[in-house]
């Protein structure tokens, strides 16, 4: 098993005060990094959006020796990153519609393959909006045809571009510009939504993964690992967003990783439909601590509401079961 590399210098290449060996740095503090996504964007303070986008393209681009072309849908990432004329980018990047990312980077693909380029690999990407929503059918599609595409989703839990306007992402009880304000049950609700990589696994992909900001070396390797497969791969990345989650940017990273030690957000990888691996839990912290960093869920700690915390908690519970996030006494690290 692979272990978490822990910092204590802010900037550094180090740990506890010694030098990282040259395999334990992430991409972007090599010497060969390719900076596809550069200075200069939009991004608001503390965007878990542009941290994810930004390691996970340049990790894929050093798996693919730099001959990458990523083809974005419509969203936060398109916007604070290419304001027109201007771009952030230093790579073949195109922008597509809102719903059809998937569909446009087959194509892509396709073109690639007909030229013979075979070196050249395509990556598809996008919010959580353009991706369990409008871009739901193109993206099955792509799966359906095993078409040779790894598509990102960068989880940021609502249509975050467009005022924070609830997505079938939104966790239930969280509170957006579309759902109940007011009444016995504020907020998101339960029952409702889509489990995307639940989804992709059905479709029998060659490799499905979740991902979190809060474990960038985590992230490079599965995005490395899906660029060394050909067909249809599929990552999902949770991506705080400050802004439409009343949090402080401060503490994206922090909540990154307590989404993930409380069972929320589970990370696992899949191959062909069955989970190969999962990143346990020695002791799965309460959801209560992750949800009182943000204002979508202060409703949820008043009186009245404690059937939602209780549900929260009990989803919770769940995925720790189904994903096998505990860790058994014994295990190494």
């Amino acid at each position: 098993m692979t272990q978490q590399v822990k910092y204590y210098q802010t900037g550094t290449y180090t740990v506890g005060n010694r030098l990282l060996d040259q395999e334990q740095r992430t991409v972007q503090a090599s010497l060969d990094r390719s900076n596809a996504l550069d200075s200069g964007h939009r991004a608001c303070q503390g965007c878990g959006e542009a941290l994810g986008a930004r390691f996970a393209i340049d990790a894929a681009m050093r798996a693919t020796d730099n001959q990458l072309i990523a083809c974005n849908a419509t969203g936060c990432l398109e916007v604070f990153t290419t304001p027109y004329p201007e771009t952030a980018w230093q790579m073949p990047w195109i922008h597509s519609l809102f719903g059809n990312a998937a569909a446009v980077a087959t194509g892509v693909a396709a073109a690639q393959r007909v030229k013979g380029k075979k070196e050249v690999r395509v990556i598809a990407q996008g919010g959580d909006g353009g991706t369990t929503d409008i871009g739901f059918g193109c993206l099955s599609g792509m799966f359906d045809r095993n078409d040779d595409v790894l598509y990102i989703c960068y989880d940021n839990q609502a249509y975050m571009n467009t005022g924070v306007q609830r997505s079938s992402a939104t966790p239930p009880a969280a509170r957006t510009a579309t759902t109940m304000p007011v009444g016995p049950n504020p907020g998101n609700e339960f029952g409702q939504g889509k489990n995307v990589p639940l989804v992709a696994m059905a479709h029998g992909i060659p490799y499905v993964a979740t991902a979190s900001v809060h474990d960038l070396h985590d992230l490079e390797r599965k995005v490395t690992k899906a660029m060394s497969m050909r067909g249809a791969r599929y990552i999902q990345i949770f991506v705080p967003c400050p802004l439409g989650w009343g949090s402080k940017p401060c503490d994206s990273i922090k909540l990154a990783r307590m989404a993930a030690e409380c069972g929320l957000w589970p990370l696992f990888e899949a191959e062909h439909g069955e989970i190969t691996d999962s990143t346990k839990l020695r002791k799965p912290a309460k959801v209560d601590g992750y949800l009182k960093l943000q204002r979508r869920f202060a409703h949820m700690f008043k009186p009245g509401n404690e059937a939602q915390l209780e549900g929260m908690q009990a989803l919770a519970d769940k995925n720790i079961v189904k994903f096998d996030l505990l860790e058994e006494k014994g295990d190494e690290e």
